[in-house]
């Protein structure tokens, strides 16, 4: 009918675990009310005989489901992608998930920000080989090297000396334990939106406790310790959270949009512990993709939000591409065949379908959703 809105569908393709927490009724109703429709994605047929789909939303893992997004964007080359697998991927290995953070330059005369140090050890050998060590000294954290989302990638441990280290199954990052006065922040990114809010994490350990503490401490999450898994219950009872202070949020932005153009990812939350040895500096100890967004009060504006952004530059890219082939057709049309005419077109293409895969940052000289 004319006159009538443009609604855009964003297909969505998530285990039945994530999209129960994050496909939420409230959700669904002020995406619609902004245009935009959440349709959910068979998992059962082919993504190329579904849709048509202006964006794909996806948390999937695997060879057949990258080869359907290949083939999906192969027949919708102005379909948006949410995000690259090969982005994703990079955070499936907790080494190559934190270089991304050393390689970072972010001027700052006030903060500043690393990563803990680390070791990957394979086997059991070199786990108890002192010249590995070097680096470290107790207590560590031993974290499963692969971080694929799955239950064994959230089993960690705190390990107190080399009595703990017995239970470790290699392959593991060993990551230096920093006092950080018992509180993690996390920093969620959604595009451009930033928001850091503040979580209970691991006690401090005194060089005095670490010699009264034997074996390991095992947990799954740094920020979400059940009531058994803690330490010291005292601890907590005695820390006021609400009473920490939040890092700057202008310059968690900053590492935030760093990070965004650095790995191409729109979707991802980082942790974050401020060293109590400094005060003004920021360790950055994982980042895990496509995040429990549900927990982040107002996602559902933040999330609405960021479709619309995402559509709205699919549309104006769309009018960027009709206004290049006609230029290109316009300049070329005294003394030019019809092949040549079509190469034209087929260039402006080319350009700007260039970045179907959905890049977290805009590159100079490029056009880019």
């Amino acid at each position: 009918m004319a006159g009538e809105e443009r609604r855009f569908e964003v297909g969505y393709a998530l285990l039945p675990k994530k999209e129960n927490s994050f496909i939420r009724e409230s959700l669904v109703a002020q995406a619609k009310s902004r245009g935009i429709d959440l349709v959910k994605i068979d998992r059962e047929r082919p993504l190329v005989e579904q849709g048509p789909f202006d964006c794909v939303l996806h948390k999937l893992y695997g060879e057949d489901w990258k080869s359907q997004l290949d083939d999906f964007r192969a027949q919708n080359p102005n379909a948006v992608i949410i995000d690259c697998p090969a982005s994703i991927e990079r955070l499936h290995n907790r080494i190559s998930m934190l270089q991304v953070v050393s390689e970072l330059k972010i001027e700052n005369q006030s903060e500043t920000f690393g990563i803990p140090k680390q070791i990957v050890i394979y086997d059991k050998e070199t786990l108890f080989d002192n010249q590995a060590w070097e680096l470290l000294k107790f207590p560590v954290i031993a974290k499963p090297l692969v971080a694929d989302g799955s239950a064994k990638s959230h089993k960690m441990a705190l390990v107190f000396n080399r009595d703990g280290l017995n239970k470790l199954k290699p392959p593991i990052v060993l990551q230096e334990f920093v006092n950080h006065g018992g509180v993690i922040f996390k920093v969620y990114v959604v595009g451009e939106y930033v928001k850091c809010v503040k979580r209970k994490s691991l006690p401090d350990v005194s060089e005095e406790k670490l010699n009264c503490l034997e074996g390991s401490l095992p947990f799954s999450q740094v920020s979400n310790l059940a009531t058994h898994e803690r330490s010291d219950d005292k601890y907590y009872k005695m820390m006021h959270l609400e009473d920490t202070e939040l890092p700057p949020l202008s310059y968690m932005t900053d590492i935030a949009k760093g990070l965004r153009k650095a790995m191409n990812l729109n979707l991802f939350n980082f942790d974050v512990i401020r060293d109590n040895r400094f005060g003004n500096r920021y360790l950055v100890i994982d980042i895990n993709y496509f995040p429990g967004y549900a927990k982040m009060p107002g996602y559902e504006t933040v999330l609405t939000d960021f479709f619309c952004d995402m559509v709205n530059r699919k549309e104006s890219l769309l009018m960027v591409e009709k206004d290049l082939v006609e230029e290109c057709s316009h300049e070329k049309m005294v003394g030019i065949d019809g092949r040549q005419l079509l190469s034209c077109e087929e260039e402006v293409r080319k350009i700007v379908t260039s970045s179907s895969c959905s890049d977290g940052e805009e590159k100079e000289n490029s056009i880019q959703v």
